[in-house]
């Protein structure tokens, strides 16, 4: 079989991270999406609860040619000429790469489909769904408090926007930035991944 990634981006609360999980499950592929962080801790000497509080929060960053570089193929960085965010991305960024050297797998998040585009084979998806179903999804499964709900749903996806824009220079919720785009509140959780599974497998067919 063709080694192919498949890179799940996805609203706040839209259960992307259980379709992927699913989705690796049924085809017997790695899920990589916390694994990321512990990746990237052991390789960058940065901690790994460092690296949680720090996802996705932009700080004053240094050169973007740096940032574009290190995507571009460089495997080193000056970590004192960066900020911590820029930091953070790159070693991720590098984690990743080393986790799709190892074979097909599912990686949720964490820009991957920008990460990866110049050297593998992708199929890049898009998980949304109703502001309304987030929100309850959020607070039932994801733990968080009812009162202002919606806001921090919002206020993650805002986060998440300004990341793929600062260092992958794309608009994260533009249809046109993927190749597959889900959505759960139309289709069950169960739906969305025989959908993501059946375009994975025609592609494969095909390569």
């Amino acid at each position: 079989m063709s080694k192919r990634i498949i890179t799940i981006s996805r609203q706040y609360g839209s259960g992307g991270r259980q379709i992927g999980r699913q989705l690796a499950q049924e085809l017997g592929l790695p899920f990589y999406d916390k694994e990321i962080i512990d990746l990237a801790a052991k390789e960058s000497g940065l901690a790994a609860d460092f690296i949680r509080g720090q996802e996705q929060q932009l700080t004053q960053s240094f050169l973007f040619s740096i940032v574009s570089g290190f995507q571009s193929g460089a495997n080193t960085y000056a970590p004192n000429l960066l900020s911590l965010s820029d930091q953070v991305y790159l070693a991720e960024a590098k984690a990743i790469r080393s986790l799709a050297e190892k074979g097909s797998c599912v990686i949720v998040g964490r820009c991957a489909d920008r990460v990866l585009e110049k050297r593998y084979a992708l199929l890049r998806v898009f998980v949304c769904a109703p502001m309304e179903l987030r929100c309850s999804r959020a607070v039932a499964e994801y733990g968080q408090k009812q009162e202002g709900i919606q806001r921090t749903v919002q206020n993650i996806d805002r986060q998440r926007a300004r990341y793929c824009q600062h260092y992958c220079d794309l608009a994260w919720e533009d249809a046109d930035n993927y190749d597959l785009c889900v959505n759960s509140g139309l289709l069950s959780l169960d739906q969305c991944v025989s959908l993501i599974r059946t375009a994975y497998d025609g592609l494969i067919r095909e390569s």
